[in-house]
């Protein structure tokens, strides 16, 4: 039975997931390179004057770049340890995005300019680089979000409420004669106030309405920076808890030489003797993002 690192399978997850490699880094940039190519043929294809003289050309690009990028996507799922973590995984889901938009336009015209998705793709630079303290940093962010949804969800529909009452009193003090037309216009008028937007397209004429758009402004100045202290709590919380982690991965890294540990998670060497730590790419994928390995 072939030793596991010798089958077709693993060789090309070396080669797509890997960066550590020089066939790993040659595949990367080739995938942004055609990432940017992809991107420049569909923001050229919504120039009028471009499409007309090279419609032809461009939709024959654009097959071959989905067409390259679906046979990317099946192979990352084919040669994947876990294809279903992949699958749900944010590049999992960026790289899907990526190709449905040209299936979907198929059937429904124009869909295919939903393709500039593909411009997120270009965050796999960051590994490639290996700037591993961005990803680190996107996922702080990223886990930042979803953490705080619950109380971003509880403010939205606090500001929702308060512009449906807004709205709601404007249309019944102002009245249609003064554009206020319906309760969903009035609603839309709130929303512009409370935001301090003001397109001005509508506003209040009575003493009573500009009363009211007063202390909505008011308001909306009060709660604009709720999300952001929320958010910045939990990115608090969440770099104090990678701090932990980093803190107690340095006792986990041992130097096989002179056995000491306390050693930074990206280090290369011993800080005691020099000697090459072991696994050095594995141990900061393994930290700073949710990238999946072979056993």
């Amino acid at each position: 039975m072939p030793h596991p690192e010798h089958t077709l399978r693993y060789r090309l997850y070396v080669i797509i997931f890997r960066t550590d490699t020089p066939l790993g880094r040659w595949f990367d940039i080739c995938l942004i390179a055609s990432i940017i190519g992809s991107l420049l043929v569909l923001i050229m294809g919504s120039v009028e004057s471009v499409d007309e003289r090279w419609a032809t050309q461009l939709g024959y690009l654009e097959v071959i770049f989905t067409g390259l990028f679906t046979v990317e996507y099946l192979l990352r799922l084919y040669c994947s340890p876990k294809p279903w973590a992949y699958a749900k995984s944010f590049y999992g889901f960026v790289d899907l995005m990526a190709i449905l938009p040209f299936y979907i336009a198929l059937l429904v015209p124009n869909a295919h300019f939903l393709g500039v998705v593909r411009l997120l793709r270009v965050m796999r630079i960051f590994r490639i680089l290996k700037l591993v303290q961005y990803i680190q940093d996107s996922n702080v962010i990223m886990r930042s979000l979803w953490n705080s949804r619950r109380k971003i969800f509880i403010f939205f529909s606090m500001v929702a409420i308060l512009v449906t009452i807004f709205g709601a009193l404007l249309y019944i003090i102002e009245g249609p004669e003064n554009g206020f037309t319906s309760i969903p216009t009035s609603i839309y008028w709130a929303i512009v106030t409370i935001t301090t937007v003001g397109y001005g397209d509508i506003s209040p004429v009575t003493t009573l309405g500009r009363a009211i758009a007063s202390l909505t402004m008011l308001l909306g100045y009060s709660i604009l920076a709720v999300p952001t202290g929320i958010i910045t709590a939990e990115m608090s919380q969440e770099v104090k808890q990678q701090k932990k982690v980093y803190k107690d991965h340095r006792d986990l890294v041992m130097c096989p030489n002179c056995m000491k540990n306390d050693h930074e998670p990206d280090a290369f060497h011993c800080k005691h003797c020099g000697s090459e730590l072991p696994d050095h790419e594995e141990r900061v994928v393994k930290i700073t993002s949710s990238t999946t390995d072979y056993d």
